[in-house]
């Protein structure tokens, strides 16, 4: 069932027409985007509800009226950077119209195992237009709620729904919203309003104990969720071709899902050659397996690791700025920070998070004897070698900087992984190139595993929301492919498919690299600009898909109708 509420509420269209279209259209596209980031905070804020009808209204309004204005601007008298952010902003609204869409229909799904949402919500969306209270009818209304709780979680136990671990996961999430919003909702009305505490009391405590056991019956019964013994089950939401299509065409990717498939495994080819390169020259010939735990086994006492990661995050900041790479202001170089993740943080990140601060794991006390091992082997110095610079220096920590500082109105709307992590990639591209950086195999295999991990989050990704791959068969890819500890290969997949990151997050990694090393070939080998030039020209842009990169570093001409439709990868 849909929801469907009968709220009636001043539309955006109404406020555009009283005079704040007209004044807009006076601003630069840097305060327009800036503009729309504020308004959506607004909106976030108030409309909170994620399954409210009127929410996925309010923020349609929006989108779409924001396109109708976006009509009005006129383009040709825009410069090039102008014209950069009309483009950016007409596709970031076009995006959240298709995913609104998409949203509802995947609330569809679910609604079903939430049949009291309904009432709930009007009843919480009440207090956020701070209506007077009708304490009796809201003790009414709890009332029923309850008694649809009670009925729905009977149906559920008595295995009278036939849903999947991902709608059960989602309908999950649902409901520790509404859990939230109807705390708050007591909290506010609760000691202030003596009729509010006599009629209201009873019943809010009942149907908020009713719907706390019935999250948990929905968890365990439906999610495969605190199962005893059991670590959780990794569960996502696959987004379908559909979806797929709709992130492609946003990140300004003009590939199919299967193309981009086809990338990744061949990509994972040439790493597979290169590997076994490194494995004779250690003597273990073409088992690069053997090889490979020679390197994992390479890791530091506990304690020591914090002294290797700074040893790693100064080296990776000297050799760049030693031979000239990349400008690293001194600013960026002398106030990063560090802190070690805890034990349950490390079940979605195992290895190194890094921006501002480098975020470092490790085995701790807790943690049972097998699982110490595993983290170890997984963060041993050679893995930590090539990926310390990719968090820090010249990778995520000079990039976030420099996007603080230029075409900052950029960095949060426009945010998109194929810039963020393929920059970062790129990098460990270019060191592996070079000569004078991985010095031994052991240091080259830490950097193959690292890009061959890559190359399979391609794989595992688009496949996962073709529904082509379950989340446990990414895992055993994962370990079977490339060796991966299971525990370290359970925290990448889970933090991959269960909606923290974007769909095309763990893509972007690879593709992104893919997209700014022929970007390079384009400019730099051709002589037209200088590598530290085009290094710092990329940083000095904010955060734009590539395709957007690559039409300011090169010069383009855009014009208002622009269609992405780079190729930028040769298939053999």
């Amino acid at each position: 069932m849909a929801f469907s509420l009968s709220i009636q509420t001043q539309t955006l269209g109404e406020w555009a027409s009283l005079g704040l279209a007209s004044t807009s259209l006076n601003m630069s596209m840097p305060d327009h985007v800036l503009r729309t980031q504020a308004d959506l905070g607004e909106l976030d804020a108030f409309y909170n509800i994620d399954i409210s009808t009127r929410r996925h209204a309010a923020l349609h309004d929006y989108h779409q009226n924001e396109q109708d204005l976006l009509a009005q601007i006129d383009f040709d008298a825009l410069d090039q950077q102008g014209r950069v952010d009309y483009i950016m902003l007409r596709t970031y609204h076009t995006r959240q119209l298709n995913n609104l869409d998409l949203e509802r229909s995947s609330q569809e799904e679910f609604s079903p195992l939430i049949p009291f949402a309904e009432e709930l919500v009007t009843l919480l969306e009440k207090r956020q237009d701070v209506e007077t209270l009708d304490a009796k009818g809201a003790a009414k209304a709890l009332d029923d709620i309850n008694k649809s709780i009670t009925k729905v979680q009977g149906k559920v136990q008595s295995g009278g729904f036939n849903v999947t671990e991902t709608t059960g996961y989602l309908a999950s999430k649902a409901i520790t919203d509404l859990l939230d919003h109807l705390g708050e909702w007591y909290g506010f009305y609760s000691t202030y309003d003596p009729l509010f505490d006599f009629w209201v009391t009873t019943p809010w405590t009942t149907a908020n104990t009713t719907l706390t056991e019935y999250l948990t019956t929905v968890e365990t019964e439906l999610a495969g969720m605190h199962q005893e013994g059991k670590e959780d089950a990794i569960i996502g939401e696959p987004i379908g071709r559909k979806g797929l299509e709709v992130e492609l065409e946003a990140e300004m990717i003009s590939y199919t899902p299967e193309e981009l498939i086809q990338i990744g495994n061949q990509e994972l080819e040439w790493c597979m050659a290169e590997v076994k390169k490194q494995s004779r020259a250690l003597g273990y010939g073409d088992d690069w397996a053997k090889a490979l735990e020679h390197v994992k086994n390479d890791y530091v006492e506990p304690g020591k690791q914090t002294a290797l990661v700074r040893d790693l995050v100064n080296e990776g900041s000297n050799f760049v700025t030693d031979r000239d790479l990349v400008t690293v202001p001194p600013l960026a170089n002398s106030t990063w920070r560090m802190v070690m993740i805890g034990a349950e943080q490390q079940k979605v990140s195992p290895f190194f998070l890094g921006g501002p601060t480098i975020y470092v794991s490790y085995p701790v006390v807790s943690m049972e004897h097998d699982l110490k091992l595993m983290v170890m082997r997984g963060n041993n110095r050679h893995f930590a070698r090539a990926t310390a610079f990719h968090e820090m220096f010249p990778g995520h920590r000079l990039q976030l900087y420099m996007a603080d500082r230029y075409n900052s109105h950029r960095k949060e709307i426009f945010d998109t992984p194929f810039f963020v992590e393929g920059w970062a990639l790129y990098w460990e591209m270019l060191f592996y190139e070079r000569d004078d950086f991985h010095r031994s195999p052991e240091g080259r295999i830490g950097a193959l595993w690292w890009r061959m991990h890559r190359c399979l989050r391609i794989i595992f990704s688009i496949k996962f929301h073709l529904g082509e791959m379950t989340a446990q068969e990414a895992v055993d890819l994962l370990v079977d492919t490339i060796h991966h500890e299971r525990s370290t290969a359970e925290g990448e997949v889970r933090r991959s498919v269960e909606g923290t990151y974007s769909p095309l997050y763990q893509a972007g990694y690879m593709l992104g690299a893919l997209q700014l090393w022929k970007l390079r070939e384009m400019v730099v080998d051709s002589g037209e600009m200088g590598q530290k030039e085009y290094h710092d020209a990329i940083l000095k842009l904010g955060v734009l898909p590539i395709e957007m990169v690559k039409v300011v570093i090169t010069g383009e001409e855009l014009s208002r109708d622009f269609k992405p439709g780079w190729k930028f990868y040769d298939f053999n």
